[in-house]
């Protein structure tokens, strides 16, 4: 039996000790990677070796689009999300009671103030107009002969003919029955004007919308909904939120003079209508932060609709002589932006920046260049401090100078940006966001 226990004992330990090198032993992946890595590294030493570097032999000048850092008059705008808003909007109801006999606009027309919309079945209301026409003649009879017995009784008072009670009673007769034909007159003209109402007019210039009421139905004063729904389109307003830390700036400046508004599509691309600012609301909005403008616009053309989603850009100043180049020439790097500005040897250097604002394609520069330096406007992702570069004209480049790196049709030769290079005369223009 002991010697049992010792076989069963041996025979544990070396499944132990298989187990344990199983689990310890090198892996296959690491054994084949080695060679390739020393291989690897090896070739790399010898590239360098030979001077060759990861982008082409060491030294050699890399092609660059250059531009040049230009002085000019920049607009700054601030931006924000608006929506558009009638200038009036009036909901059309009627004031008497009765059968609609006639529709007088199509849903769409442009109507102006005065024209006939509806006509109320005027029956009921040339009846009341004519009884009350009726009864003023009744009582101006009445006031002629009261006016003639008075006449005759003052004369026959004055010869003490007629007792004084007699003479009273005539002249406050005469009295009692010119105040019945101004209360006559009242109610004439009260049945006039509910006759009037029966014609349905246009209380201002615009637009109708879509019927809300047809022939025959009968419709009341108290009515919630009205016949149609008018908009003033021409001009019109939009609504548009700014950060209040804009709002002294915005005031200051509209205390000089009028401010400019640029209605522009969702996409910012494609400027709408222009106008001017109207009013700035007397309060900040606690919940957002922000303070609510409205500009009015001709919208002559009527591009701007009640409802629509625009940017607006509010011209808040414009920054005389500001250094401008195209915005694909700042950089970002873990210590900020950065441009590379390239020396007169042809040699690049790596120069931090202060960027004021980026907008349409170009960026003003506060800090960190000069006018006429030369920097590079695409081409940077092979560049190095010190690398040799080789000045390419912006023709000849998929990049124009002006254009922005984000724009992924510019880089492909497509459409130019608002002011792209040297040649182009737009002036830029230089935006805050408001939202």
């Amino acid at each position: 039996m002991r010697g049992v226990r010792w076989i069963i004992l041996l025979l544990l330990l070396i499944g132990i000790a298989g187990v344990s090198w199983y689990l310890h032993r090198p892996s296959a992946s690491v054994l084949s990677e080695n060679p390739a890595q020393s291989e690897g590294q090896a070739k790399n030493s010898q590239r360098r070796a030979n001077g060759v570097g990861p982008s082409g032999p060491a030294g050699a000048p890399v092609p660059v689009v250059v531009g040049t850092v230009k002085k000019q008059d920049v607009p700054i705008y601030f931006n924000g999300i608006g929506t558009v808003q009638a200038y009036n909007t009036v909901t059309v109801r009627v004031r008497v009671d009765g059968q609609i006999k006639e529709i007088d606009f199509k849903e769409g027309q442009e109507v102006k103030t005065g024209d006939l919309l509806a006509v109320i079945d005027p029956a009921p209301y040339q009846a009341v107009y004519d009884q009350a026409i009726g009864k003023r003649a009744q009582d101006q009879a009445q006031l002629d002969n009261a006016k003639v017995v008075f006449q005759r009784d003052s004369e026959l008072l004055a010869k003490n003919v007629l007792d004084h009670q007699t003479y009273d009673t005539a002249k406050f007769q005469v009295d009692q029955f010119e105040a019945l034909v101004k209360s006559d007159d009242a109610n004439i003209e009260s049945a006039r004007v509910n006759l009037d109402y029966t014609r349905v007019t246009s209380p201002i210039l615009g637009r109708v919308g879509i019927r809300q009421v047809d022939v025959g139905n009968i419709v009341h004063a108290s009515d919630s909904n009205g016949i149609v729904t008018i908009t003033q389109l021409k001009p019109i307003s939009v609504l548009f939120t700014l950060p209040q830390q804009q709002l002294n700036q915005v005031n200051q400046e509209a205390a000089k003079g009028p401010l400019k508004v640029l209605a522009v599509d969702r996409d910012n691309t494609k400027p709408l209508s222009e106008g001017v600012l109207a009013v700035v609301n007397n309060q900040i909005d606690q919940t957002t932060g922000t303070i609510q403008l409205k500009a009015t616009f001709p919208n002559e053309d009527q591009k701007l609709w009640p409802g629509q989603f625009v940017n607006a850009r509010l011209l808040v100043t414009t920054r005389k002589d500001g250094l401008v180049v195209p915005a694909s020439v700042i950089q970002r790097g873990p210590n900020g932006s950065f441009a590379y500005a390239i020396k007169p040897d042809q040699t690049v250097e790596m120069r931090p920046v202060t960027v004021n604002q980026i907008d349409n394609g170009l960026a003003l520069i506060d800090d960190g260049l000069q006018e006429g330096e030369q920097v590079v406007v695409d081409g940077q992702y092979k560049l190095q401090p010190g690398s040799k570069v080789i000045l390419s004209a912006p023709g000849n480049s998929p990049q124009r100078i002006g254009e922005s790196r984000s724009s992924g049709r510019n880089r492909q030769g497509g459409q130019r940006t608002a002011a792209s290079d040297e040649t182009n005369g737009a002036q830029p223009q230089v935006s805050t966001n408001g939202g």
